[in-house]
Protein backbone atom coordinates (compact mmCIF):
# COMPACT_ATOMS: atom_id res chain seq x y z
CA UNK A 1 0.00 0.00 0.00
CA UNK A 2 1.36 3.41 -1.01
CA UNK A 3 2.13 5.70 1.94
CA UNK A 4 0.23 8.98 1.71
CA UNK A 5 1.23 12.38 3.14
CA UNK A 6 -0.09 13.83 6.42
CA UNK A 7 -1.12 10.39 7.75
CA UNK A 8 -4.01 9.86 5.32
CA UNK A 9 -5.24 6.48 4.10
CA UNK A 10 -7.15 6.10 0.85
CA UNK A 11 -10.17 3.83 0.61
CA UNK A 12 -11.34 2.70 -2.80
CA UNK A 13 -14.24 0.62 -4.00
CA UNK A 14 -14.86 -0.26 -7.64
CA UNK A 15 -18.03 -0.64 -9.66
CA UNK A 16 -17.48 -2.47 -12.95
CA UNK A 17 -20.02 -2.89 -15.74
CA UNK A 18 -19.48 -5.49 -18.46
CA UNK A 19 -21.64 -6.13 -21.50
CA UNK A 20 -22.41 -9.84 -21.68
CA UNK A 21 -21.68 -11.77 -24.85
CA UNK A 22 -25.07 -13.37 -25.52
CA UNK A 23 -26.87 -14.13 -28.76
CA UNK A 24 -29.78 -11.83 -28.00
CA UNK A 25 -30.59 -8.86 -25.80
CA UNK A 26 -31.64 -9.12 -22.17
CA UNK A 27 -35.41 -8.90 -22.53
CA UNK A 28 -36.14 -9.43 -26.23
CA UNK A 29 -35.01 -11.51 -29.19
CA UNK A 30 -33.09 -8.74 -30.95
CA UNK A 31 -29.51 -9.60 -31.88
CA UNK A 32 -26.94 -8.54 -29.29
CA UNK A 33 -24.78 -6.41 -31.59
CA UNK A 34 -24.38 -2.91 -30.14
CA UNK A 35 -21.67 -2.04 -32.69
CA UNK A 36 -23.71 -2.80 -35.80
CA UNK A 37 -22.66 -0.69 -38.75
CA UNK A 38 -26.13 0.76 -39.22
CA UNK A 39 -27.83 2.48 -36.26
CA UNK A 40 -31.22 1.32 -35.04
CA UNK A 41 -31.20 -1.97 -36.95
CA UNK A 42 -31.30 -4.41 -34.00
CA UNK A 43 -34.39 -3.02 -32.34
CA UNK A 44 -37.96 -4.08 -31.67
CA UNK A 45 -41.04 -2.82 -29.79
CA UNK A 46 -39.70 -4.30 -26.52
CA UNK A 47 -36.23 -2.71 -26.44
CA UNK A 48 -37.64 0.62 -27.65
CA UNK A 49 -40.35 0.48 -24.94
CA UNK A 50 -43.47 0.60 -27.07
CA UNK A 51 -46.73 0.54 -25.08
CA UNK A 52 -48.20 -2.89 -24.36
CA UNK A 53 -44.96 -4.87 -24.73
CA UNK A 54 -43.70 -7.35 -22.14
CA UNK A 55 -40.07 -8.41 -21.50
CA UNK A 56 -38.72 -11.98 -21.81
CA UNK A 57 -35.76 -12.90 -19.60
CA UNK A 58 -32.52 -14.07 -21.25
CA UNK A 59 -31.47 -17.33 -19.54
CA UNK A 60 -27.98 -17.21 -21.05
CA UNK A 61 -27.32 -13.84 -19.39
CA UNK A 62 -28.36 -15.11 -15.95
CA UNK A 63 -26.12 -18.16 -16.27
CA UNK A 64 -23.21 -15.96 -17.36
CA UNK A 65 -23.44 -13.89 -14.17
CA UNK A 66 -23.79 -17.01 -12.03
CA UNK A 67 -20.68 -18.51 -13.67
CA UNK A 68 -18.68 -15.39 -12.77
CA UNK A 69 -19.95 -15.74 -9.21
CA UNK A 70 -19.08 -19.43 -9.10
CA UNK A 71 -15.55 -18.78 -10.39
CA UNK A 72 -14.98 -16.11 -7.73
CA UNK A 73 -16.17 -18.35 -4.89
CA UNK A 74 -19.27 -16.26 -4.22
CA UNK A 75 -22.69 -17.08 -2.80
CA UNK A 76 -25.31 -17.65 -5.47
CA UNK A 77 -28.86 -16.48 -4.88
CA UNK A 78 -31.65 -18.99 -4.57
CA UNK A 79 -34.38 -16.33 -4.67
CA UNK A 80 -33.90 -13.37 -6.99
CA UNK A 81 -35.96 -10.62 -8.58
CA UNK A 82 -35.44 -7.59 -10.79
CA UNK A 83 -36.33 -3.99 -10.06
CA UNK A 84 -37.14 -0.82 -11.92
CA UNK A 85 -34.55 1.93 -11.44
CA UNK A 86 -36.38 5.13 -12.32
CA UNK A 87 -34.64 8.05 -13.97
CA UNK A 88 -35.05 10.01 -17.18
CA UNK A 89 -32.49 10.35 -19.94
CA UNK A 90 -32.98 10.25 -23.73
CA UNK A 91 -31.11 6.93 -24.00
CA UNK A 92 -33.47 5.22 -21.53
CA UNK A 93 -36.58 4.54 -23.66
CA UNK A 94 -38.76 3.34 -20.74
CA UNK A 95 -37.68 6.19 -18.41
CA UNK A 96 -36.49 3.42 -16.10
CA UNK A 97 -33.77 0.79 -16.24
CA UNK A 98 -34.39 -2.84 -15.31
CA UNK A 99 -31.79 -3.67 -12.67
CA UNK A 100 -31.50 -5.41 -9.28
CA UNK A 101 -31.40 -3.85 -5.81
CA UNK A 102 -32.38 -6.10 -2.90
CA UNK A 103 -31.83 -9.56 -4.39
CA UNK A 104 -28.74 -9.69 -6.64
CA UNK A 105 -27.78 -12.92 -8.34
CA UNK A 106 -24.39 -13.07 -6.61
CA UNK A 107 -23.13 -11.94 -3.20
CA UNK A 108 -19.69 -11.90 -1.58
CA UNK A 109 -16.82 -13.72 -3.26
CA UNK A 110 -13.22 -12.65 -3.80
CA UNK A 111 -10.99 -11.91 -6.78
CA UNK A 112 -7.33 -10.83 -6.81
CA UNK A 113 -7.47 -10.49 -3.03
CA UNK A 114 -10.39 -8.03 -3.18
CA UNK A 115 -13.73 -8.81 -1.52
CA UNK A 116 -16.77 -8.62 -3.78
CA UNK A 117 -19.99 -7.16 -2.41
CA UNK A 118 -22.39 -8.20 -5.16
CA UNK A 119 -22.81 -8.98 -8.84
CA UNK A 120 -26.16 -8.23 -10.42
CA UNK A 121 -27.76 -8.13 -13.84
CA UNK A 122 -29.32 -5.19 -15.63
CA UNK A 123 -29.83 -3.81 -19.13
CA UNK A 124 -27.63 -1.37 -20.99
CA UNK A 125 -28.81 1.98 -22.29
CA UNK A 126 -28.95 3.21 -25.86
CA UNK A 127 -26.03 5.22 -27.28
CA UNK A 128 -26.25 9.01 -27.55
CA UNK A 129 -24.12 11.08 -29.90
CA UNK A 130 -24.29 14.81 -29.37
CA UNK A 131 -24.02 17.18 -32.33
CA UNK A 132 -23.74 20.97 -32.33
CA UNK A 133 -27.47 21.67 -32.23
CA UNK A 134 -29.04 18.25 -31.72
CA UNK A 135 -28.44 14.74 -30.39
CA UNK A 136 -28.88 11.33 -32.01
CA UNK A 137 -29.81 8.11 -30.25
CA UNK A 138 -28.91 4.60 -31.49
CA UNK A 139 -31.00 1.89 -29.80
CA UNK A 140 -28.87 -1.05 -30.97
CA UNK A 141 -27.29 -1.12 -27.49
CA UNK A 142 -30.56 -0.58 -25.59
CA UNK A 143 -31.39 -3.74 -23.68
CA UNK A 144 -28.00 -5.45 -24.09
CA UNK A 145 -27.42 -7.56 -20.94
CA UNK A 146 -25.10 -5.77 -18.54
CA UNK A 147 -23.36 -7.27 -15.52
CA UNK A 148 -22.45 -4.96 -12.66
CA UNK A 149 -19.88 -6.01 -10.06
CA UNK A 150 -19.37 -3.98 -6.88
CA UNK A 151 -16.38 -4.48 -4.59
CA UNK A 152 -16.09 -3.82 -0.89
CA UNK A 153 -14.17 -0.61 -0.04
CA UNK A 154 -11.00 -2.56 0.74
CA UNK A 155 -8.63 -1.24 -1.94
CA UNK A 156 -6.10 1.35 -0.81
CA UNK A 157 -4.08 2.37 -3.86
CA UNK A 158 -4.27 2.71 -7.64
CA UNK A 159 -2.04 -0.30 -8.34
CA UNK A 160 -4.33 -2.68 -6.46
CA UNK A 161 -7.38 -1.22 -8.21
CA UNK A 162 -5.80 -1.72 -11.65
CA UNK A 163 -4.69 -5.26 -10.74
CA UNK A 164 -8.26 -6.17 -9.74
CA UNK A 165 -9.74 -4.70 -12.92
CA UNK A 166 -7.23 -6.57 -15.10
CA UNK A 167 -7.92 -9.86 -13.33
CA UNK A 168 -11.67 -9.35 -13.72
CA UNK A 169 -11.25 -8.68 -17.44
CA UNK A 170 -9.15 -11.84 -17.73
CA UNK A 171 -11.79 -13.88 -15.89
CA UNK A 172 -14.62 -12.56 -18.08
CA UNK A 173 -12.67 -13.47 -21.20
CA UNK A 174 -11.63 -16.87 -19.86
CA UNK A 175 -15.27 -17.70 -19.14
CA UNK A 176 -16.18 -16.25 -22.55
CA UNK A 177 -19.06 -14.29 -21.02
CA UNK A 178 -17.82 -10.89 -22.23
CA UNK A 179 -15.26 -9.49 -24.65
CA UNK A 180 -14.64 -6.86 -21.93
CA UNK A 181 -12.96 -4.38 -24.26
CA UNK A 182 -12.60 -1.11 -22.35
CA UNK A 183 -12.01 1.02 -25.44
CA UNK A 184 -15.31 -0.13 -26.95
CA UNK A 185 -17.19 0.39 -23.70
CA UNK A 186 -17.81 -3.35 -23.25
CA UNK A 187 -16.25 -2.95 -19.80
CA UNK A 188 -16.58 0.30 -17.83
CA UNK A 189 -14.96 1.07 -14.51
CA UNK A 190 -16.07 3.52 -11.84
CA UNK A 191 -14.02 4.24 -8.73
CA UNK A 192 -15.39 5.39 -5.37
CA UNK A 193 -12.58 7.18 -3.54
CA UNK A 194 -12.22 8.73 -0.11
CA UNK A 195 -9.36 9.66 2.21
CA UNK A 196 -9.23 9.80 6.00
CA UNK A 197 -6.80 9.98 8.91
CA UNK A 198 -8.98 7.70 11.03
CA UNK A 199 -10.78 4.39 10.60
CA UNK A 200 -13.94 6.32 9.73
CA UNK A 201 -14.38 6.68 5.98
CA UNK A 202 -14.07 10.15 4.51
CA UNK A 203 -16.49 11.75 2.06
CA UNK A 204 -16.36 9.73 -1.13
CA UNK A 205 -16.44 10.83 -4.73
CA UNK A 206 -17.28 8.57 -7.64
CA UNK A 207 -15.23 8.92 -10.83
CA UNK A 208 -17.21 7.43 -13.71
CA UNK A 209 -16.60 5.84 -17.10
CA UNK A 210 -12.88 5.14 -16.89
CA UNK A 211 -12.11 3.40 -20.16
CA UNK A 212 -8.55 2.11 -19.76
CA UNK A 213 -6.50 0.62 -16.95
CA UNK A 214 -4.03 3.49 -17.25
CA UNK A 215 -6.83 6.02 -16.80
CA UNK A 216 -8.18 4.10 -13.80
CA UNK A 217 -4.80 4.45 -12.10
CA UNK A 218 -4.32 8.09 -13.07
CA UNK A 219 -7.84 9.12 -11.97
CA UNK A 220 -7.49 7.41 -8.58
CA UNK A 221 -4.09 8.96 -7.89
CA UNK A 222 -5.29 12.41 -8.96
CA UNK A 223 -8.43 12.20 -6.85
CA UNK A 224 -6.51 11.06 -3.76
CA UNK A 225 -4.15 14.04 -4.11
CA UNK A 226 -7.04 16.45 -4.76
CA UNK A 227 -8.95 15.34 -1.68
CA UNK A 228 -5.91 15.48 0.60
CA UNK A 229 -4.99 18.98 -0.61
CA UNK A 230 -8.58 20.17 -0.16
CA UNK A 231 -8.80 18.85 3.40
CA UNK A 232 -5.39 20.24 4.35
CA UNK A 233 -6.55 23.66 3.07
CA UNK A 234 -9.66 23.51 5.27
CA UNK A 235 -12.11 22.84 2.43
CA UNK A 236 -15.18 20.64 2.86
CA UNK A 237 -15.58 17.75 0.45
CA UNK A 238 -19.00 16.86 -0.95
CA UNK A 239 -20.25 13.49 -2.12
CA UNK A 240 -20.40 13.89 -5.87
CA UNK A 241 -19.92 12.23 -9.23
CA UNK A 242 -16.85 13.33 -11.16
CA UNK A 243 -15.54 12.70 -14.66
CA UNK A 244 -12.03 12.33 -16.03
CA UNK A 245 -10.50 14.86 -18.43
CA UNK A 246 -7.78 13.13 -20.43
CA UNK A 247 -6.34 16.39 -21.75
CA UNK A 248 -5.81 18.00 -18.35
CA UNK A 249 -5.23 14.66 -16.58
CA UNK A 250 -7.68 15.71 -13.86
CA UNK A 251 -11.16 14.98 -12.57
CA UNK A 252 -14.03 17.45 -12.82
CA UNK A 253 -17.38 17.75 -11.05
CA UNK A 254 -20.45 16.44 -12.90
CA UNK A 255 -23.28 16.26 -10.38
CA UNK A 256 -24.13 15.62 -6.74
CA UNK A 257 -24.15 11.88 -6.15
CA UNK A 258 -27.59 10.29 -6.05
CA UNK A 259 -28.68 7.76 -3.43
CA UNK A 260 -30.77 4.66 -4.12
CA UNK A 261 -33.83 6.54 -2.79
CA UNK A 262 -33.50 9.01 -5.67
CA UNK A 263 -34.11 6.19 -8.15
CA UNK A 264 -37.36 5.00 -6.46
CA UNK A 265 -36.57 1.32 -6.95
CA UNK A 266 -39.44 -1.15 -6.85
CA UNK A 267 -39.85 -4.75 -8.10
CA UNK A 268 -40.74 -4.97 -11.77
CA UNK A 269 -44.34 -6.26 -11.96
CA UNK A 270 -43.88 -7.58 -15.52
CA UNK A 271 -41.06 -10.01 -14.69
CA UNK A 272 -41.61 -12.99 -12.38
CA UNK A 273 -39.51 -13.65 -9.31
CA UNK A 274 -37.19 -16.66 -9.62
CA UNK A 275 -36.44 -19.58 -7.34
CA UNK A 276 -33.24 -20.66 -9.05
CA UNK A 277 -32.97 -24.01 -7.27
CA UNK A 278 -36.15 -25.07 -9.02
CA UNK A 279 -34.77 -24.31 -12.49
CA UNK A 280 -32.60 -26.68 -14.53
CA UNK A 281 -29.02 -25.58 -15.17
CA UNK A 282 -28.77 -23.09 -12.31
CA UNK A 283 -27.37 -25.22 -9.48
CA UNK A 284 -23.81 -24.58 -8.29
CA UNK A 285 -22.83 -28.15 -9.17
CA UNK A 286 -24.05 -27.72 -12.75
CA UNK A 287 -22.33 -24.34 -13.04
CA UNK A 288 -19.00 -25.70 -11.77
CA UNK A 289 -19.13 -28.29 -14.55
CA UNK A 290 -19.25 -25.48 -17.14
CA UNK A 291 -16.12 -23.71 -15.87
CA UNK A 292 -12.86 -23.91 -17.83
CA UNK A 293 -9.49 -23.92 -16.10
CA UNK A 294 -9.41 -20.62 -14.21
CA UNK A 295 -6.54 -18.13 -14.60
CA UNK A 296 -5.02 -18.70 -11.16
CA UNK A 297 -5.04 -22.47 -11.64
CA UNK A 298 -3.41 -22.13 -15.06
CA UNK A 299 -0.73 -19.87 -13.58
CA UNK A 300 0.19 -22.59 -11.10
CA UNK A 301 0.21 -25.33 -13.75
CA UNK A 302 2.32 -23.37 -16.22
CA UNK A 303 4.79 -22.36 -13.50
CA UNK A 304 5.29 -26.04 -12.64
CA UNK A 305 6.36 -26.85 -16.22
CA UNK A 306 8.89 -24.03 -16.24
CA UNK A 307 7.21 -21.11 -17.99
CA UNK A 308 8.38 -17.63 -17.07
CA UNK A 309 5.92 -15.21 -15.49
CA UNK A 310 5.96 -13.17 -18.71
CA UNK A 311 5.08 -16.21 -20.82
CA UNK A 312 2.33 -17.25 -18.40
CA UNK A 313 0.64 -13.86 -18.55
CA UNK A 314 1.00 -13.82 -22.35
CA UNK A 315 -0.91 -17.10 -22.69
CA UNK A 316 -3.57 -15.99 -20.20
CA UNK A 317 -4.27 -12.92 -22.34
CA UNK A 318 -3.96 -14.57 -25.77
CA UNK A 319 -6.62 -17.26 -25.58
CA UNK A 320 -6.29 -18.59 -29.15
CA UNK A 321 -2.50 -18.91 -28.88
CA UNK A 322 -2.93 -20.54 -25.48
CA UNK A 323 -5.20 -23.15 -27.06
CA UNK A 324 -2.46 -23.85 -29.63
CA UNK A 325 0.12 -24.20 -26.85
CA UNK A 326 -2.18 -26.36 -24.71
CA UNK A 327 -2.58 -28.77 -27.61
CA UNK A 328 1.22 -29.06 -27.86
CA UNK A 329 2.11 -29.72 -24.23
CA UNK A 330 -0.18 -32.73 -24.10
CA UNK A 331 2.48 -34.42 -26.29
CA UNK A 332 5.66 -32.55 -25.30
CA UNK A 333 7.28 -33.33 -21.97
CA UNK A 334 10.92 -32.38 -22.55
CA UNK A 335 11.61 -28.96 -20.94
CA UNK A 336 13.75 -27.85 -23.88
CA UNK A 337 11.00 -28.70 -26.36
CA UNK A 338 8.43 -26.84 -24.24
CA UNK A 339 10.75 -23.83 -24.18
CA UNK A 340 11.04 -23.97 -27.97
CA UNK A 341 7.25 -24.14 -28.29
CA UNK A 342 6.84 -21.09 -26.04
CA UNK A 343 9.44 -19.10 -27.99
CA UNK A 344 8.00 -19.80 -31.44
CA UNK A 345 4.43 -19.04 -30.33
CA UNK A 346 5.10 -15.89 -28.27
CA UNK A 347 7.62 -14.43 -30.73
CA UNK A 348 7.20 -15.71 -34.28
CA UNK A 349 3.51 -16.59 -34.47
CA UNK A 350 2.44 -13.61 -32.35
CA UNK A 351 4.57 -11.38 -34.61
CA UNK A 352 2.91 -12.77 -37.75
CA UNK A 353 -0.55 -12.13 -36.31
CA UNK A 354 0.41 -8.55 -35.44
CA UNK A 355 2.25 -7.61 -38.62
CA UNK A 356 1.14 -9.89 -41.46
CA UNK A 357 -1.85 -9.10 -43.64
CA UNK A 358 -1.77 -12.58 -45.17
CA UNK A 359 -2.49 -15.90 -43.52
CA UNK A 360 -4.42 -16.90 -40.45
CA UNK A 361 -3.79 -18.66 -37.17
CA UNK A 362 -6.20 -21.48 -38.03
CA UNK A 363 -3.64 -22.61 -40.65
CA UNK A 364 -1.33 -23.69 -37.81
CA UNK A 365 -2.31 -26.71 -35.75
CA UNK A 366 -0.83 -28.10 -32.55
CA UNK A 367 -0.05 -31.34 -34.39
CA UNK A 368 2.08 -29.62 -37.03
CA UNK A 369 3.82 -27.43 -34.45
CA UNK A 370 4.76 -30.58 -32.53
CA UNK A 371 6.14 -32.03 -35.77
CA UNK A 372 8.23 -28.89 -36.25
CA UNK A 373 9.60 -29.01 -32.69
CA UNK A 374 10.53 -32.67 -33.16
CA UNK A 375 12.31 -31.82 -36.43
CA UNK A 376 14.37 -29.19 -34.57
CA UNK A 377 15.18 -31.65 -31.76
CA UNK A 378 16.28 -34.26 -34.32
CA UNK A 379 18.55 -31.70 -36.05
CA UNK A 380 16.51 -31.92 -39.22
CA UNK A 381 15.59 -28.24 -39.05
CA UNK A 382 17.67 -25.23 -38.00
CA UNK A 383 16.32 -22.34 -35.96
CA UNK A 384 16.44 -20.17 -39.10
CA UNK A 385 14.62 -22.84 -41.07
CA UNK A 386 12.01 -23.13 -38.29
CA UNK A 387 11.27 -19.40 -38.47
CA UNK A 388 10.73 -19.66 -42.21
CA UNK A 389 8.61 -22.78 -41.76
CA UNK A 390 6.32 -21.02 -39.26
CA UNK A 391 5.76 -18.25 -41.80
CA UNK A 392 4.87 -20.75 -44.54
CA UNK A 393 2.52 -22.62 -42.19
CA UNK A 394 0.77 -19.37 -41.25
CA UNK A 395 0.41 -18.01 -44.77
CA UNK A 396 -0.11 -21.21 -46.77
CA UNK A 397 -1.25 -23.91 -44.36
CA UNK A 398 -0.16 -27.51 -44.67
CA UNK A 399 1.99 -30.07 -42.89
CA UNK A 400 5.33 -29.12 -41.36
CA UNK A 401 7.28 -31.90 -43.08
CA UNK A 402 5.62 -31.23 -46.44
CA UNK A 403 6.31 -27.49 -46.32
CA UNK A 404 9.89 -27.95 -45.11
CA UNK A 405 10.61 -30.24 -48.07
CA UNK A 406 8.75 -28.01 -50.54
CA UNK A 407 10.75 -24.92 -49.56
CA UNK A 408 14.08 -26.75 -49.11
CA UNK A 409 14.33 -25.94 -45.39
CA UNK A 410 15.59 -29.28 -44.07
CA UNK A 411 19.12 -29.45 -42.75
CA UNK A 412 21.68 -31.47 -44.67
CA UNK A 413 23.35 -34.32 -42.79
CA UNK A 414 24.97 -35.78 -45.89
CA UNK A 415 28.58 -36.32 -44.79
CA UNK A 416 30.01 -36.43 -48.29
CA UNK A 417 28.37 -33.16 -49.31
CA UNK A 418 29.35 -31.38 -46.11
CA UNK A 419 32.91 -32.71 -46.25
CA UNK A 420 33.54 -30.74 -49.42
CA UNK A 421 32.08 -27.64 -47.77
CA UNK A 422 34.41 -28.03 -44.76
CA UNK A 423 37.42 -28.61 -47.01
CA UNK A 424 36.64 -25.35 -48.82
CA UNK A 425 36.32 -23.44 -45.52
CA UNK A 426 39.64 -24.74 -44.24
CA UNK A 427 41.36 -23.99 -47.54
CA UNK A 428 40.01 -20.42 -47.59
CA UNK A 429 41.05 -19.67 -43.99
CA UNK A 430 44.63 -20.95 -43.41
CA UNK A 431 45.40 -18.33 -40.74
CA UNK A 432 42.29 -19.28 -38.74
CA UNK A 433 43.21 -22.97 -39.08
CA UNK A 434 46.65 -22.30 -37.58
CA UNK A 435 45.16 -20.39 -34.62
CA UNK A 436 42.67 -23.20 -34.02
CA UNK A 437 45.43 -25.79 -34.06
CA UNK A 438 47.36 -23.61 -31.60
CA UNK A 439 44.52 -24.03 -29.07
CA UNK A 440 41.96 -21.31 -29.81
CA UNK A 441 38.95 -23.63 -29.50
CA UNK A 442 36.37 -20.87 -29.78
CA UNK A 443 37.19 -20.59 -33.48
CA UNK A 444 35.12 -23.73 -34.00
CA UNK A 445 32.06 -21.45 -33.98
CA UNK A 446 33.64 -19.40 -36.76
CA UNK A 447 34.07 -22.48 -38.93
CA UNK A 448 30.50 -23.63 -38.23
CA UNK A 449 29.19 -20.15 -39.03
CA UNK A 450 31.00 -20.20 -42.36
CA UNK A 451 29.51 -23.63 -43.09
CA UNK A 452 25.99 -22.41 -42.33
CA UNK A 453 26.60 -19.40 -44.56
CA UNK A 454 27.80 -21.48 -47.51
CA UNK A 455 24.87 -23.91 -47.18
CA UNK A 456 22.31 -21.10 -46.57
CA UNK A 457 21.58 -22.45 -43.10
CA UNK A 458 20.88 -26.01 -44.22
CA UNK A 459 23.97 -27.75 -42.83
CA UNK A 460 23.64 -29.80 -39.65
CA UNK A 461 26.00 -27.96 -37.25
CA UNK A 462 26.83 -31.16 -35.37
CA UNK A 463 27.99 -32.88 -38.57
CA UNK A 464 30.01 -29.77 -39.46
CA UNK A 465 31.69 -29.85 -36.07
CA UNK A 466 32.55 -33.55 -36.41
CA UNK A 467 34.02 -33.07 -39.89
CA UNK A 468 36.10 -30.04 -38.83
CA UNK A 469 37.60 -31.99 -35.95
CA UNK A 470 38.24 -34.94 -38.22
CA UNK A 471 39.97 -32.91 -40.95
CA UNK A 472 42.07 -30.93 -38.48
Amino acid sequence: MKELPHGYTATIGLEVHAELHTNTKMFCECKNDPFAAQPNTHICPICTAQPGTLPMVNKQAIISVLRVGTASGADLADFTEVDRKNYFYPDIPKAYQISQLEHPLVSHGKLAGVDITRIHLEEDTATSSHQTDHSLVDFNRAGVPLMELVTEPVIHDADAAMAFAKELQLLLRTLKVSHANLEKGEMRIEANISVSKTETFGTKTEVKNLNSFKIVGAAIEYEIDRQINALENGEELIQETRGWDEQTQSTFSQRVKESSDDYRYFPDPDIPKFKLSELEGFSKEELIETLPELPWDKRDRYAKIGLTQEAIEFFLQEIELDELFAGMITELSDPQQIKLAVNYITSDIAGLIKNSQDGMLSNITSKEMIQMINMISENKLSSRGAKDLVTYMYTQGGGAQELAEKHDLLQSSNTDELRSVVEQILADNPDVVEKFKAGDAKLMQYFIGQGMKLTQGKANPQILSQLIKELL
